[in-house]
């Protein structure tokens, strides 16, 4: 368990609960699920300019980075169609993949195609059941992609101003303003509570919030003295208690009782409040088609890791479809800006295409 892990190292309860926060993160699970440590271990394992387990920030947001990577590819002679939605993969007589169909009745041709979006997606939406074995096809349906996380993005007329550290008279960012931050991460058994509610259908009512505020590494995202705050909260089920919708009004209460939460924090937050973006896990797959809303197009607890991910004897990017790989979150070694599955599935497809 990580809590055993934790407690070998650590006496700080805030320490260990802050640490633990890194083997919940995206996963419907507490810091006393088994297997928890290993997402801890996942979030830690690499480097970042030669400092391990460090994190950093993408000047211009996520999509910058998206961007890069679009123009470095097209600079080898990629083609990329924005915004043209996929209808199907092509099959030959053989079942061999040999393109895609969009939904605009465009069809690409290809001896390869590899799928970034999710394994329910990919082998239950694009691909036809009959071309695929039913045990295959029942572990893809019967994978766990419960979420717990919903997304709030915030603008702000100021700085949040910390009881713990004031901000200074000159308003200018501190330290910590630059960080990540933990709230409502106290005790790892704060941690399981949160956890249990949102197991009965409820959303946490003292949610683990993380906070950062990437406006102040990056000035231009906010007008001069404004800010951009980035909440990532746990727990939220996909599905509420009784069935209920996740509307506007079950949004907007869950939304203030964050905002309550960092309140208590810093004094004046809600106050400051200018907009608002409240992204639940049905948001997360409607407008991302993350399954159930997951960031990481599955659970990444034990069973569904390694050899076993997305289904065992399929692991090594290839799938039941000869020529149609798998190269996203939802293959090894799973969730992460680290681009692992992306650069492994490539080279196993070249390993491939050389032999066509």
């Amino acid at each position: 368990l990580l809590c055993q892990i934790l407690d070998q190292w650590f006496e700080s309860e805030p320490l260990k609960a802050t640490l633990a926060t890194d083997a919940v993160i995206g996963a419907m699970a507490s810091p006393y699920t088994p297997g928890s440590g290993y997402v801890l271990l996942h979030h830690v394992m690499g480097e970042l300019e030669g400092q391990r387990g460090a994190w950093g920030y993408v000047a211009g947001g996520m999509g910058a980075l998206s961007q890069a990577i679009a123009c470095a590819a097209a600079a080898l002679g990629a083609h990329i169609f924005a915004e043209k939605a996929v209808c199907h993969v092509l099959l030959g007589r053989d079942g061999q993949a040999q393109g895609i169909a969009l939904q605009d009745g465009t069809e690409v041709r290809s001896k390869l195609v590899l799928s970034n979006a999710s394994p329910q997606i990919t082998f239950l939406e694009l691909v036809p059941q009959a071309h695929l074995p039913k045990d295959f096809v029942q572990r893809i349906q019967q994978a766990d992609t419960r979420s717990s996380v919903t997304k709030i993005n915030v603008a702000v007329d100021r700085l949040p101003n910390f009881l713990a550290v004031p901000n200074a008279r000159d308003g200018q960012p501190l330290p910590h303003h630059q960080c990540s931050i933990h709230l409502n991460c106290e005790g790892t058994h704060l941690l399981h509570q949160t956890f249990t509610e949102a197991t009965h259908g409820h959303p946490s009512s003292r949610p683990m919030i993380e906070l950062c505020i990437p406006s102040v590494l990056d000035p231009g995202l906010a007008p001069r003295g404004c800010h951009v705050v980035s909440l990532f909260t746990q727990y939220t089920p996909s599905v509420l208690a009784g069935g209920q919708p996740w509307d506007e009004q079950a949004r907007n209460a869950y939304a203030n009782t964050v905002f309550d939460c960092i309140e208590d924090y810093a004094p004046g937050f809600k106050t400051s409040i200018i907009g608002r973006d409240i992204l639940t896990p049905p948001d997360l797959e409607r407008i991302f088609g993350l399954p159930g809303g997951n960031i990481f197009h599955g659970g990444m607890s034990l069973d569904q890791l390694y050899f076993t991910r997305p289904a065992p004897f399929y692991s090594s990017y290839r799938s039941p479809i000869p020529g149609l790989y798998l190269c996203g979150s939802g293959a090894h070694p799973g969730g992460g800006v680290m681009g692992a599955a992306g650069r492994n599935a490539a080279q196993v497809a070249l390993e491939d295409f050389r032999h066509l």
